[in-house]
């Protein structure tokens, strides 16, 4: 739950009454919304400047993700920029309430000729911050102030964030590498490598019966269109459990694992059902191939949506759509219906167990983070997903396997084409474009 300090403001001359009420308003549609307040109002601008030192000594010592600077009537910027001025590394709302309706008269106490007085002065400090008014006879703006609220909970959880790399650079790919000085110094999130060996090492350690431990808890939930080989579920459980127990030492939030080059040459076993394992019963990130900005995209999704952000790559454009999927895994969460794996081999690789799941339609957010000339991108579309049609991947053995996917309708395929920046898109359902955008904002990414 993202925590953050409500003040709000009144001229003190305004009847108190009402910039409480109002205040109160405001406060109790956050908490309606799930966030954990520290509330201080009605702050004005007494002589003494006794509601100042009141605010500031309640907030002094606290930890809260963002600053609320909810103005309900006219307030002198001065008495809310000394207040400001002892957060100002704390992202901050600038909300300005409204006035309302009685009869045929409009009543109001002043908010935005307070808030147009402080946005410009917030500019010029320096402050991070976003500017929102409420509308008489429209909704209050409470959702936009919580979308703010939760990226700037997710900037701060970034800020210390770690993924786990088993292995580097899977098929030696380009898109998938990072620079790890600036990502650090922009963004947060450490990103640490380790090498397969050591997973061989704590796989060898795993007993008989902590692998069918999972086998009976955790694979016994998934319908098998026909039954596997008992060698690959053994594997599966304990490369598992020797991935998780590295990534709980580590406080690894999110983890990715050489795949073709890796798990699959090396090994002889394809990490499918290990990546289902690690986010849906240890509830991590996971992407294959060691795609290093695939990870934090899907940390900074996770952070302000709650979702797990899976991956999807594509296999088609079409002129309205384009056919998204995955060659191996999809988490439970964004499964429609029950969870259906089958033991499946592609070209020369061994067989392994591969869901062939749905993936839940609807509406979606699609975006991918990129780092260019010095500088973050995230290339972000909205779009619909709709069931597939009938389809498959050459080399697979037959009769070839549904993959999981999704076709997604987007308003301009070509645009979406021409700036794409890698095969795989981190997905949440629903439109959460304005979240993802504030945390941009925040982190200095840019948006295509």
């Amino acid at each position: 739950m993202a925590k953050i300090a409500f003040v709000g403001f009144g001229e003190v001359n305004t009847p108190k009454e009402l910039i409480v009420n109002k205040c109160r308003a405001a406060e109790e549609g956050l908490k309606k919304e799930g966030l954990d307040l520290i509330s201080v109002y009605p702050v004005t601008d007494d002589y003494e400047e006794k509601d100042i030192q009141k605010a500031i000594s309640a907030l002094k010592g606290q930890e809260f993700d963002a600053l609320v600077i909810c103005i309900a009537g006219w307030i002198p910027t001065h008495a809310v920029v000394k207040i400001t001025e002892h957060f100002r590394e704390v992202p901050m709302v600038l909300w300005g309430l409204c006035g309302w309706m009685e009869g045929d008269r409009l009543v109001t106490t002043a908010d935005q000729a307070g808030t147009t007085a402080i946005r410009k002065t917030f500019f010029d400090l320096g402050y991070t911050f976003k500017y929102v008014y409420d509308i008489i006879g429209l909704p209050s703006k409470t959702k936009t102030v919580y979308n703010y609220v939760i990226a700037a909970a997710a900037a701060k959880k970034l800020r210390h964030a770690r993924s786990g790399m088993a292995g580097y650079r899977d098929m030696n790919l380009y898109g998938t590498l990072y620079d790890g000085g600036s990502l650090k110094r922009e963004i947060g999130p450490e990103i640490e490598t380790f090498e397969m060996l050591e997973i061989e090492q704590r796989y060898q350690k795993i007993s008989a019966e902590e692998k069918q431990a999972v086998i009976d808890n955790c694979m016994s939930k998934w319908n098998f269109v026909k039954p596997a080989n008992p060698d690959s579920m053994q594997k599966a459980a304990g490369y598992y459990l020797a991935i998780k127990s590295i990534c709980d030492e580590r406080g690894y939030d999110a983890i990715s694992l050489k795949d073709v080059d890796g798990m699959k040459k090396l090994l002889g076993f394809p990490p499918a059902p290990i990546l289902m394992l690690l986010s849906d019963e240890a509830k991590l990130c996971t992407i294959p191939e060691n795609d290093a900005l695939g990870n934090i995209t899907q940390l900074m999704v996770k952070y302000v949506t709650g979702q797990c952000a899976c991956y999807l790559e594509f296999y088609e454009f079409f002129t309205d759509r384009v056919l998204a999927g995955v060659p191996d895994y999809v988490p439970a969460e964004v499964v429609d219906g029950d969870v259906t794996v089958m033991p499946a081999a592609f070209g020369e690789l061994s067989e392994g167990i591969l869901n062939v799941s749905r993936v839940k339609p609807g509406l979606l957010t699609m975006c991918r983070l990129t780092y260019a000339d010095g500088q973050y991108y995230m290339h972000m579309v909205k779009g619909e997903g709709i069931t597939p049609r009938k389809w498959e991947e050459a080399g697979w053995t037959q009769p070839a396997p549904q993959l999981p996917g999704l076709e997604i309708l987007l308003d301009d395929v070509e645009d979406f084409a021409q700036n794409v920046m890698c095969q795989h898109y981190i997905i949440s359902h629903g439109d959460n474009t304005e979240a993802i955008a504030n945390l941009c904002d925040m982190l200095g990414i840019q948006i295509i």
